[in-house]
């Protein structure tokens, strides 16, 4: 049997394989229902650009009520601690103003309250009588992953940074299981390129669903997921003053939270959502409670902690 025809015996069995036969088959058809079939959006990298810069820029500040769920450590770590959730009171606002303020349920107590303005960060924890203040550029965690907990790692998740122009992007599709991407990669120039954040877009409805940032040498700085877009509670065009844009209708519900360097992830649901309001100064002052302990958090300090 020359070569030729020895292969083409085997063709002809694997084809009888493949097809079946009646007696037994190898391969199902299953028709999806129409009303079942994912729906699958197309945009261009420049319409996402657009898309993004349009939320990020045209909200400047937040007002809302959450509830936050803090889990601190992770099978990584070989620990992992779950707190209750805590209602608290949000207020952002650009370029790096933000405070939080916890309560317990029920009674009302406040749990924490903290601050930041970009430069310093300040926590107060009435329960242990104490009042941590440091600089927002402090990058060693703490070995208790809880009291990596800082105000500017919400203010990220809130108010986005723009695109800028002179930033290369990439744009990429990603596909799953059960969704569809478009990814835009902003990247970091200088001595040796490097990712700097990913944008993803769930291609079902072409909203924002995944901010990553990233660290040198390509480390996940923080990974947040946001989800349930809803209406804010208040009329866009009565936000804000008539010369500036009105800021998006909607705005994500859900967000997720991981800081994997910081070894704790946060989830927030957003119960109340007002854009663009005008927030007094007032609300981002926070002073150190009478009799608290001061707390200087800083490099030197946390070398010292045993």
């Amino acid at each position: 049997m020359t070569r030729r025809c020895l292969w083409g015996t085997v063709g002809a069995v694997v084809l009888l394989v493949l097809s079946g036969c009646r007696s037994a088959s190898v391969s199902t058809t299953r028709t999806v229902p129409l009303a079942a079939k994912p729906v699958t959006k197309d945009a261009t990298r420049e319409e996402l650009l657009e898309s993004y810069n349009s939320m990020a820029g045209n909200i400047r500040s937040i007002n809302s009520t959450v509830e936050l769920k803090p889990t601190a450590g992770s099978k990584y770590s070989g620990l992992i601690e779950e707190y209750h959730e805590v209602k608290a009171f949000l207020f952002a606002e650009r370029p790096a103003e933000i405070r939080v303020i916890g309560q317990a349920p029920v009674i009302g107590t406040t749990i924490f309250d903290m601050a930041s303005d970009g430069q310093t960060f300040r926590v107060s924890i009435p329960s242990k009588g104490k009042f941590l203040t440091g600089p927002v550029s402090l990058e060693r965690p703490s070995e208790k992953p809880i009291e990596n907990l800082r105000p500017q790692h919400l203010l990220e998740a809130l108010l986005w940074p723009e695109i800028r122009k002179e930033e290369a992007t990439l744009f990429e599709e990603f596909n799953d299981e059960t969704s569809r991407y478009y990814v835009l990669t902003v990247l970091r120039g200088g001595y040796r390129t490097e990712i700097l954040r990913k944008v993803w877009f769930d291609r079902s409805d072409l909203r924002e669903t995944r901010l990553q940032r990233f660290g040198p040498n390509g480390a996940l700085v923080s990974d947040v997921r946001l989800s349930d877009w809803r209406p804010v509670d208040a009329p866009a065009a009565a936000n804000g003053p008539s010369d500036q844009p009105a800021p998006p209708a909607t705005f994500p519900r859900t967000i997720r939270i991981d800081r994997p360097h910081d070894d704790y992830r946060l989830d927030l649901q957003l119960l109340k959502v007002t854009l663009n309001e005008k927030i007094p100064v007032q609300r981002f002052e926070l002073e150190q409670p009478a009799g608290s302990e001061l707390v200087q958090v800083s490099e030197a300090a946390e070398k010292k902690q045993p």
